[in-house]
Order: structure tokens, then sequence, then C-alpha cells
């Protein structure tokens, strides 16, 4: 490793808060310009590992290094899932905030220059200014200006009103500024949660190339699997891996608790996980099987070698020689039986555990719902517009179809979602709705207030009618751990709340099932799942999103907003 080049280090770290432990000795190295991808179920400690790693939280054990190339003040970087801005701040402050230290290099550079204009033979003076003027290169202070615009542009904000304060930005305009003014203060080791949330694909190349370039270690925790796929080079997957054999064995690749690394892409990694647990399952029933044989032949072997036992005659010496010589294999068979089957035994391969699976959509089906007449419209919208939002649109949904909504970000996918749902009213145009049909929209964002110490199972309980909840419980599901089920919704991860308002969705199926970015802050295990259900669903499904993954393999109905 050079001396040169940034580069991570952890060594050993744990975290626990006081209503769960999050993870325990992680250890791991980030090489100079390597880019991982953190992956794991909602709940696993992404986003807390990310915080660790940023120095905004303290593990509870265990180290974190950051190798630096230069004399840096923004070592690490951070983009967090929820930008911590200050609502009053207008779009040039933030932006001018990040760049604030590069400023000051450059104005250490004027600094010293001038000092240097009237001490030419001071040594001091000359070193003084050969520093300061290696540090603003490295930062690359000379083109700020420049890099701003040219990130605003790439990330689809050249339109955004400068003097608007944050306040007044819409969610997915405050997720590309900070995207924006991370990148701009240019730290050396780059954190990204969930980038590419709010990102259009426009949005999404240019920052793949920004990652391509960067000059130190990047570590993203995404649910974009296409992303994954074409920035990454390792993985690091939080979800404890699961100990196919008993305490005592021998430890090899299939023994291994904790993290598992992987070098390669996301795919990679999971085509070999995938065979890795099918491995598994293979070697369990072929050891079941041996057992089921050995202990068979041990049962049987003790009736034929019991020590009572005589053969049938005695008449003849040969008899009762052959007869001895018998039964001193038998019993060297039963105790070969034995010995191998104890040595199974005490390192016997436990059964795969099940995996927690999502049912929602499965759980839906099985509700007193049924779906219409494939045949009959249940929801029409002609000409529907809603100004500064949506364009002109026009599109008839019937009771069974899948429709994916796409476009680029503003051309109105949630908006449309919304009049679909009832809850915002078209300016021109009209929709028209079957009597009685139900619509249910699970939106980007899911927000729980007031009920920050109420567990999750009582928000569910309060959120769905009484006669449900006993009927289809949260675990109905597969959302939820069930230790997680018991832990105020405030201490829950962004992705579980996100679960949690699925289930309350689903806990009474609509007819009409919108799904706004639905991908967005799920693990990418669920993603699957519940990308391989929709078409299952008993009634319609209208899901917007930017997903290209999903997009890219979607096989129903599409609707593209220009």
């Amino acid at each position: 490793m050079s001396k040169n080049s940034a580069h991570l280090s952890v060594d050993g770290i744990s975290k626990t808060f006081p209503h769960r432990r999050v993870f325990t000795d992680i250890t791991f190295a980030v090489p100079y310009r390597d880019r991982m991808g953190i992956i794991g179920e909602n709940g696993s400690g992404k986003t807390t590992l990310l915080q660790v790693l940023a120095g905004e939280l303290e593990s509870d054990a265990g180290t974190v290094n950051v190798f630096t190339a230069h004399d840096t003040t923004h070592p690490v970087g951070l983009l967090h899932q929820e930008p911590p801005f200050d609502a009053t701040m207008t779009v040039p402050q933030v932006l001018e905030a990040s760049v604030a230290h590069l400023r000051q290099a450059e104005a250490d550079v004027h600094t010293a220059a001038e000092a240097l204009a009237y001490g030419p033979h001071d040594q001091a003076v000359v070193d003084r200014y050969t520093k300061a003027l290696d540090r603003a290169e490295q930062l690359g202070v000379w083109d700020i200006d420049a890099r701003t615009e040219t990130t605003i542009a790439g990330l689809g904000l050249k339109t955004v009103d400068r003097e608007h304060t944050i306040g007044a930005l819409s969610g997915g305009q405050r997720a590309r500024l900070a995207m924006a003014s991370l990148l701009l203060s240019a730290p050396e080791v780059l954190l990204l949660d969930e980038p590419t949330n709010h990102l259009d694909d426009a949005a999404i190349r240019y920052l793949g190339t920004v990652i391509a370039n960067w000059h130190g270690p990047v570590l993203i925790v995404s649910h974009d699997r296409a992303f994954l796929d074409e920035t990454v080079r390792s993985i690091l997957d939080l979800d404890p891996a699961p100990r196919p054999y008993a305490l005592g064995a021998a430890e090899d690749e299939l023994t291994t608790l904790g993290v598992t690394c992987f070098t390669g892409t996301y795919s990679d990694y999971f085509q070999a996980r995938h065979d890795a647990r099918q491995r598994w399952q293979h070697q369990y029933a072929e050891e079941q099987a041996q057992l089921k044989r050995l202990r068979a032949a041990v049962d049987e072997h003790q009736v034929v070698g019991h020590e009572d036992w005589q053969p049938r005659t005695e008449v003849r010496g040969a008899q009762k020689f052959y007869a001895d010589r018998n039964a001193k294999v038998v019993a060297r068979r039963v105790n070969d039986a034995r010995a191998r089957l104890a040595e199974l035994e005490a390192r016997q391969i436990v059964k795969p555990p099940k995996p927690l699976t999502f049912q929602g959509l499965t759980a839906a089906m099985q509700q007193d719902h049924q779906a219409g007449d494939i045949d009959q419209p249940i929801l029409r919208a002609d000409d529907v517009e809603v100004v500064n939002r949506l364009g002109s649109t026009s599109i008839t949904i019937s009771s069974s179809d899948k429709v994916l909504i796409t476009g680029a970000n503003g051309s109105g996918k949630s908006t449309l979602l919304q009049v679909f749902a009832g809850s915002l009213n078209p300016t021109r145009g009209s929709l028209h709705r079957a009597s009685g049909v139900s619509v249910g929209m699970l939106a980007q964002e899911s927000h729980f207030d007031d009920v920050d110490d109420e567990t999750a199972s009582a928000v569910y309980a309060q959120a769905v009618r009484p006669d449900l909840t006993e009927r289809v419980p949260l675990s109905t599901f597969g959302l939820l751990h069930p230790r997680d089920e018991h832990r105020p919704v405030a201490t829950l991860s962004v992705g579980q709340q996100r679960r949690l308002a699925l289930a309350i969705l689903l806990a009474d199926p609509p007819e009409v099932l919108l799904l706004d970015e639905p991908t967005n802050h799920l693990s990418l295990t669920l993603v699957t799942e519940l990308e391989a259900s929709i078409e299952h669903y008993p009634g319609a499904v209208v899901i917007a999103t930017h997903d290209r993954w999903l997009r890219n393999h979607w096989q129903g109905h599409q609707l593209h907003l220009g």
C-alpha cells in the first residue's frame, strides 16, 4: 500500500443500542480506490456502520483507521438517507458551506504567496508556501466554481431556483443537493447511503462516472442492483452467515460466522450465495440419509450380534467355527457403525434455517378479496393534469392490470399516483373510479408521527381494522423479524419502518395497489421477493419507479411520462 494512497481499516468494531445488538466484531479493509457495496437485511446495521466509519457514532469496541494521502480536514464524507440540512438555508449557502475548507486552502496559498514576496530568502516562508500550494493542488481548489456547476448539472439541479430555501425544495431535490454538497466537499473516503434514491437515469450515470474516478475508497449502501453491478468491486454482507455445523466442528468456509466479504459484483455474490445454500441443503440431505442408514444398521446388528445369540446348530465344529467368525465380523461392523454414527452426530450439519421470506402478496391473496373481471376497467384518467407537476395524461386500468410508470425526475410519477389515490385533485381532466373500488398507496417515505414509543406490533394493531389484528397478525407477512415487532418504532431503521407501512397496507389488501418507488430503502432480498410476487397479486398494481433493474425485467404494461 502506497503511503500516498488513502485507505480504510476496520478492526473488531461492535455496536449495541439499548433495545438491540446491531453488529459484533466486524473486521475488514477497503484499499485505495476500491469500491465496496454493503448489503444486508433492513435493520442489520448498514446505516449505523457508515455512521461509525464517519465518526458520527462511537463504536462500543474496536477501531476505525483512515489513512489519508494528505493533510485534510475532511477525510471521510457521508451521504445520509435523510439530509440533515437547516431548512432556512438557501441552495447557494449549502453549496458554499460544503467547499468552505477548499476556499480556505486557496486563501492560504494567496497568504503564503504574499509572505513569500516579502521574504523570498526565508526558508520557513518558502516551506509554508510550498506546503499550502501542494495541499491546494491535491484538493483541486482551482476549479471549484466550474466543478460546482458541473455537479449541479450532472445531478439534475440546474433548474432549481438558487434562492430557494431548503424547506421549499422537494424531497428528491434535497437528496440531490445533499449528494452535490458531499461530492464538492471532496472527502478522501466516500460513504454513500442509498445514493440513487431520487436520481433519474442521467444523474445515476453521472454519479457512476464520479465514483469510478474517485481518488479514494468508496463504500456504498444501496438497494439498486444495477448500480451496484456497475460500480462496486467487492461486497460486504452484514447478515450473519449461518453455521451449517454443530458446535465443535472443524472450521471451514461453511462454518464462518459474522459478516461476509466477497470480491466481485453484486450479481456474482448473489449467485455465489445461492450456490452455497444449495450445497448446504444438498449436504444436509445426504448426511440425513447417511445417518438414517447408520442408525438402521446399528439397530439391526444389535439384534443379530447380541451376546445371547446362538447359531442354529452346533452339531459340527466347523459350523461353530464359522458362526464365531461371523459373530466377530458382525461385532466389528457394529462398532464401526457406532463410531461413524457418533462422529457424524458430533459435527452434524444443521438444517438450513428458513429465511425471513416476504409473504405479503401471498397473504393478500388469502383474504376475502377477489379480483374482478379482468376486462372491467376500474380506474380511468382522462387528460388529467396538475399544473407544474404533471402534464396531460390518460390511462385506463383494469382489475388485474400490472402497470409500471416511468419517467425522469419531475415528470409527475408520484403526482399521478396521488391523483389515483384521491389525495390530490387534478387541475384539469377527470378521474373515474368504479363504484366501491378500494385504493391503497405506499408512499415514497414512511412516516409514523407521534408513535415513537409505540412498538411496531402496537402501531400495526392501531392502524388496521380490529377484526384483522388477530386474523392477519403482523407476523403474517414475513416483513419484520419477531424480535423487531416488539421494538419501539423510533428504533427501527428507515427500511424496517417502510416494511411496517407495507404490512399495514396489505393487511386489508386494496383492489388497486399503488407503490411509489417500492424498492427504496428495502433490502435487496425483499426487493427481489416483492417483485417476484407482484404478478400474483389478486388486484391491479401500479408502480412508479426509477429502478432500472425493475424496469429492465418488467413484463406488464408501461406508461412513460415525458
